[in-house]
């Protein structure tokens, strides 16, 4: 027998026991019981038998196409008996409602689409499946926000991440923004049908001359205006590159309007400056909520500003009331969705539309007002749903929470581990305890390593990890462990389990404002994602002792926001390498 084969029989042998105590014993073991098998049969050397039942036992990888915007990346120890037992288990695991069928793609034909019949159809190891919906069991757009409250560990986002909201109800569509991105480069919308034919002669005589235009007031107002516009769909406050991109595309466009000294745009860098500030004065006093809650208040003799525009990347930070609704008629409707969330079991879909609809006054309520937690927790109870903090936040963002930040957390993790080992004698002993305990796990690796590389990041950015990660015992009264935590996620333990290496952990509790907002989540991942979704959803600041981690959140691991701190910059760019 050749050497290599032996080795290449140990090395797999090593990779699928997943076992790192005592290695040589499970090799030498499992090679016994292989060469038992071989000299019990009638040949030594592998039979078909044998190589199904090796396959039959190996994990499978899937990549799961729910529909044309979703999908879900799932984990199998082993392979499903049958087509039925595969249904079964996707249900599951993607808590999937209805009737469909499975469609696999077939290397054989390019990766073309065949119906699944037989499990054995089934690719190797690795496998993209599409759900096919049947007409009388598709789901509709209640069904599908579900999969945003998935937490299991098998399961997440393959690629860019996808949201896992559904649009907004037509009754609110129309006073939301949809567009979450800065347009690089800016695009200059199609003006008036007498300037663009005035600016094409120009810019045909401009190639001859090298002249541009005499610029006149109608034809300056006419492209200020809809730039204005198209701007404003975007966002109220363009920051200062924005603006500077707008005034590059304009006379990219147009080169007759290119002026002779400086950068050739200097001037409307500053014509376009004004007409913003003139345009939001405009709608400050039509009442757009936007800008109205930025304006000055006089008080006593005095004039108080307080600004409260969007910071941290929000697209809908407090938009205007849907059409033909006032606070009175929405008033009405947050009192049926209190009455609704008290209920024992609640209509997810009618909760969902509600809390769609009644989004402008909670948002004036939350960004104006800036009321205390346990207020908000009475006037709005179903904002503190698992399903909504990730709905909320994508009403705010234009992104999807949970899938946005798993998919984030897997890609880093590993990366912050390497830097965690590297740099863990610089860091003391907290760093050093989590990596130990790390290495004392022998299951359930993947959740462990993701739990110590967001345990470890508030230390990695000098920052004390106990000011964010909270552990109580299951017996210590309420208010010992929320008292003087401001945001927090807490532990709650065993109370045997106290001095062992491992601790059980009986639940995981978000804290804000020294109150438990939120119950049994499954795991540290899907915990700090509630926590951060939170913080946007109340509109809470970043605390001063934990602003460099939850910036390393927003702007790594969520990719939100105009620009991060020096210190986040740097562990960007590490993790970058």
């Amino acid at each position: 027998m050749r050497f290599e084969s032996k080795h290449g029989l140990f090395k797999r042998v090593a990779r699928n026991v997943h076992n790192t105590k005592n290695v040589l014993m499970s090799l030498a073991t499992k090679h016994q019981q292989l060469m038992a098998y071989h000299l019990d049969g009638q040949s030594v050397f592998k039979s078909d038998l044998y190589i199904d039942k090796v396959r039959a036992v190996q994990a499978l990888l899937l990549r799961v196409v729910v529909s044309d915007d979703e999908a879900r990346r799932v984990h199998l120890s082993q392979v499903p008996e049958s087509v039925d037992a595969l249904i079964d288990v996707l249900k599951e695991k993607l808590q999937l409602q209805g009737d469909f069928t499975l469609q696999f793609e077939d290397p054989d034909f390019a990766n073309a689409l065949c119906t699944l019949s037989n499990i054995s159809e089934l690719p190797h190891a690795r496998a993209v499946l599409h759900i096919k919906w049947k007409i009388a069991s598709q789901p509709d757009n209640s069904d599908s926000q579900s999969l945003g409250s998935i937490s299991s560990l098998d399961t997440a986002s393959l690629n860019s991440p996808v949201h896992t909201s559904t649009n907004p109800s037509p009754t609110t569509s129309g006073n939301l923004r949809s567009t979450s991105v800065w347009p690089s480069p800016f695009t200059i919308p199609p003006l008036s049908h007498d300037v663009e034919l005035k600016l094409r002669k120009a810019n045909e005589a401009y190639e001859k001359t090298k002249t541009g235009i005499d610029v006149t007031r109608d034809i300056k107002t006419v492209i200020l205006d809809k730039i204005t516009q198209v701007t404003f769909d975007i966002t109220a406050y363009p920051r200062p590159h924005e603006v500077e991109s707008i005034a590059v595309a304009l006379i990219s466009k147009y080169p007759c309007l290119k002026e002779n000294d400086g950068n050739g745009y200097e001037g409307w860098l500053t014509s376009i400056r004004n007409r913003f500030s003139n345009f939001r004065a405009k709608l400050r006093v039509a009442g757009c909520s936007e800008v109205s809650i930025n304006s000055k208040s006089k008080g006593d003799g005095d004039m108080t500003y307080t600004l409260k525009r969007a910071k941290r990347g929000e697209i809908n930070h407090c938009p205007n009331h849907p059409n033909e609704h006032d606070d009175a008629s929405l008033e009405e409707q947050r009192m049926l969705l209190v009455e609704e969330s008290k209920k024992a079991r609640v209509d997810d879909s009618l909760i969902r539309v509600k809390m769609d609809l009644t989004f402008s006054l909670r948002r004036r309520e939350v960004v104006e007002e800036q009321p205390m937690v346990m207020v908000i927790q009475n006037r709005w109870p179903a904002l503190f749903f698992k399903e909504q903090i990730g709905e909320e936040f994508f009403r705010i963002t234009n992104k999807n929470l949970l899938g946005t930040f798993r998919a984030a957390v897997e890609k880093y993790t590993p990366k912050l581990l390497r830097l965690y080992r590297s740099r863990k004698a610089s860091f003391g002993k907290d760093l050093e305890h989590i990596l130990m305990k790390l290495d004392d796990e022998t299951s359930n690796i993947i959740r462990h390593r993701q739990d110590a590389a967001l345990r470890g990041l508030p230390i990695f950015l000098c920052e004390e990890p106990g000011q964010l990660f909270k552990q109580c015992l299951e017996t210590d009264p309420d208010d010992v462990a929320v008292k003087g935590v401001a945001v927090g996620v807490l532990y709650v333990l065993e109370d045997c389990a106290v001095e062992t290496s491992s601790p059980k952990v009986q639940n995981i509790s978000l804290i804000v404002e020294e109150s438990v907002v939120l119950q049994d989540i499954a795991d540290t991942p899907t915990a700090v994602a509630y926590l951060f979704g939170l913080l946007y959803a109340l509109n809470i600041s970043y605390p001063k002792h934990l602003k460099y981690t939850f910036d390393t959140l927003q702007s790594v691991f969520m990719e939100m926001g105009p620009k991060c701190t020096k210190r986040v910059r740097s562990l960007k760019n590490k993790l970058a390498l």
